[in-house]
């Protein structure tokens, strides 16, 4: 699969420094501590931030026999060079205000030094000195790739904290903590950048070039309080004090101060000269700051948890480079594109879209058809092929994905030698304003070409779910009369991570052939209504999930009984107090939102599950209305206690049915239709909306919400995705 030059870039410049930026991190890590530890000592007064530098130079000529210098460290502590009464010298950090010692220097820790040495030169002085500064422009170059790469996933830098599509933890936070700490890190190597090419002299050499005052000197002796030089800086502002050697008129005080230098004589105090500190100077003190964290405790934070995400994004990055190259392994095609009766081509950045390409070409093969698999880049004439199928993603602002740019001009410039049918199925997510576009794209390709004819409609999948991959599948094998079965892929699950449940009760099973049962965890577990239980029969290990509403401290499932089902036949199975085994998983999407003052939810069928849940622990007031879809009045029997119960705890607000299978159909999309007032006015004043249920049910409601919004507001529903007042966990 081709990728693009900024993710190719991207991956060969972290795989060629993946040692030394190890190296360079988790020393960076030991490194980012000292500034905090020597910030504990409290050597710093911050209420003489402000005092005129004479004052401490007064208070320390009265206290000590000699003052040599005075300095402020890069930890904000003020330190001076003294000789006492007694003729002890020394240099200790000193109270500005009264002249008291504070304590001695702080010596650096064998620790920090031998962390320092690692990360500025790998202990190989010049050489490793040099390396450390290419590894930090190429890991600056590395952050500047992965910025472009979250800009175009997320659609623009404009949506740069907009919600991400959840894929697998490695991914998502690559992405959420890319985010927040790229900037950090592009500060972090461009300051390590400009401090190797100091170290190499590679940097203009600036001296300080003083200017002498044009005043005329006269030596009046005046008393040090009346310098106006001292009187007029603050001991923030200094940098470095020296003192007059000798009492010899040619010796002066030099003042270092942040911005300039000025001799200063030591009898008339006037300045005898100044110099600006030249820009470079300025800079590598400010390089230092920002590569260390000196001084700073929030700083020195900061660049901790970017070196402990630099080497989450190691871990992250080699992983998903694993599952991609192990994602887009080239299908191994059976027969030669000429062969094949069914041409599968694929458009992904990613490769996660060939895992479903891969499902579909192995379920015809099960039924000995012959199959291509190839990405969009390779689209050529077939000889025999009868049907074109299209799997795609979009990457960025509706681009097509790296392996999909050719596909255009191919198909334009190559002629089929026979008519062939075509299904486009699109991957994508909701969050996004584009999605599938890339899809509805080449959708329009292939509608204007003579040689093909649309077998199906254009198909959007969002967040890759297998349920409406399966739904699309169906929909395929019944228009070519094909018995087609599609393979979820199995859970590599191991058994202790499966947990112990008891059932509680379970109904019989209504004319619907759904049930409720209630499940207890035989220890202690942490749940909400809208997370998943996980169930892997031994029958063939694959996934099942539910989503649970929390009544209780009980699970109630609610369960559509199939004929060939393994999971919904063997729970239908379990009498009270029998024991289950399954998993929970945090679906921190699909919680109740306490946040807001009124929650819509939408479900049909068996996905009212979490919703009763929800309603009876509405513990804060928030105002509720719940739209559900069943086929009868019969099938309401199941759930009527729960929303009872609801009312009469007053956690419900409003309750709207529609029965699919009654005289009068209605589905709950119509009864959204009857009640857009109450639909838009929540939306624009910030409230949530939940969907929960079948794949056919959500597309319908967005649908309609869509149209609401952009009728009534003027916006498009995706302004309130992204704004995430719609959740929805839909299979």
């Amino acid at each position: 699969m081709t990728m693009s030059i900024w993710r190719y870039s991207h991956y060969i410049l972290a795989l060629s420094s993946a040692v030394f930026i190890f190296i360079a991190s988790v020393t960076g890590i030991i490194l980012a501590f000292e500034p905090i530890t020597n910030q504990s000592y409290s050597y710093e007064i911050r209420e003489a931030r402000d005092l005129p530098i004479e004052k401490t130079i007064t208070v320390l000529s009265n206290k000590y026999d000699e003052v040599l210098s005075l300095e402020q460290d890069s930890n904000n502590f003020l330190k001076a060079s003294l000789v006492d009464k007694n003729g002890k010298s020394g240099t200790y950090y000193i109270n500005p205000i009264n002249g008291d010692i504070l304590g001695k220097t702080i010596q650096k820790k064998p620790i920090y030094e031998f962390a320092t040495n690692l990360h500025r030169s790998l202990f190989l002085k010049s050489t490793g000195r040099f390396i450390i500064g290419l590894v930090s422009f190429l890991l600056c170059l590395i952050a500047i790739s992965g910025t472009v790469l979250i800009a175009k996933r997320q659609g623009g830098f404009k949506r740069w904290f907009a919600p991400i599509i959840k894929e697998n933890f490695e991914q998502d936070y690559h992405v959420k903590l890319g985010r927040y700490t790229l900037i950090p890190i592009i500060v972090i190597t461009l300051t390590g950048v400009f401090l190797s090419m100091e170290r190499f002299s590679i940097l203009p050499e600036e001296k300080l070039q003083h200017i002498s005052s044009e005043e005329n000197f006269e030596t009046k002796r005046i008393l040090l309080q009346d310098f106006e030089v001292f009187n007029n800086n603050t001991i923030s502002d200094l940098k470095r004090l020296e003192f007059p050697f000798s009492k010899d008129e040619e010796d002066y005080y030099v003042l270092r101060l942040k911005n300039k230098e000025v001799l200063v004589n030591q009898y008339s105090g006037q300045v005898i000269s100044h110099a600006s500190i030249p820009l470079v100077s300025s800079l590598l003190d400010w390089s230092i700051v920002l590569h260390t964290g000196r001084g700073t405790v929030i700083w020195s934070i900061v660049l901790f948890l970017s070196c402990i995400s630099i080497l989450f994004f190691m871990y992250s990055g080699f992983t998903m480079s694993l599952r991609r190259k192990q994602d887009t392994k080239v299908y191994k095609n059976k027969v030669d594109k000429d062969e094949a009766e069914y041409v599968i081509l694929v458009g992904s950045e990613t490769g996660n879209t060939f895992t479903f390409a891969k499902q579909f070409a192995e379920a015809l093969n099960d039924l000995r058809k012959s199959v291509f698999v190839d990405s969009l880049d390779n689209y050529k004439a077939y000889k025999k092929a009868t049907d074109l199928i299209v799997f795609t993603s979009t990457y960025g602002e509706g681009d097509a994905p790296s392996n999909a740019k050719k596909f255009e001009s191919r198909l334009a410039n190559l002629e089929q030698n026979s008519i062939i049918n075509y299904s486009v199925v699109g991957f994508g997510s909701l969050l996004y304003p584009d999605f599938c576009k890339y899809a509805i794209v080449v959708d329009g390709f292939l509608q204007k070409h003579n040689n093909f004819i649309p077998l199906l409609p254009l198909f959007k999948i969002n967040n890759q779910s297998f349920e409406a991959f399966k739904t699309w599948a169906s929909k395929w094998a019944l228009s070519k009369n094909l018995d087609l079965k599609i393979k979820r892929p199995k859970s590599k699950i191991k058994s202790k991570q499966l947990k112990q449940f008891s059932v509680v009760s379970k109904t019989d099973t209504n004319n619907d052939d759904t049930y409720i049962i209630q499940l207890k965890p035989n220890k202690r577990l942490k749940f909400q209504s809208g997370d998943l239980i996980a169930f892997y029969p031994e029958e063939d290990n694959v996934e099942r999930l539910y989503s649970v509403g929390k009544v209780n401290d009980s699970i109630v499932l609610s369960i559509k009984r199939h004929e060939k089902g393994i999971c919904s036949n063997y729970l239908n199975t379990m009498n009270e107090n029998n024991i289950v085994r399954a998993r929970l998983k945090r679906n921190l999407d699909f919680h109740f939102p306490n946040y807001t003052d009124e929650v819509i939810m939408i479900a049909n069928g068996t996905g009212i599950a979490p919703f009763l849940g929800m309603i009876n622990n509405n513990t804060q007031g928030v105002k509720t209305h719940l739209f559900w879809g069943g086929r009868t009045q019969t099938s309401l029997e199941l759930y009527s206690s729960f929303i009872d119960t609801a009312f009469n705890k007053k956690t419900l607000s409003s309750f709207h049915v529609a029965y699919s299978k009654e005289e009068n159909e209605i589905y709950v999309q119509d009864l959204i239709l009857e009640n857009q007032d109450l639909f838009y006015s929540a939306l624009d004043n910030g409230s949530v909306i939940m969907i929960c249920g079948s794949i056919a049910m959500q597309n319908g409601v967005l649908e309609v919400l869509d149209s609401i919004t952009k009728s009534k507001l003027n916006k498009p529903l995706s302004v309130f995705e992204n704004n995430e007042q719609i959740k929805m966990d839909c299979y």
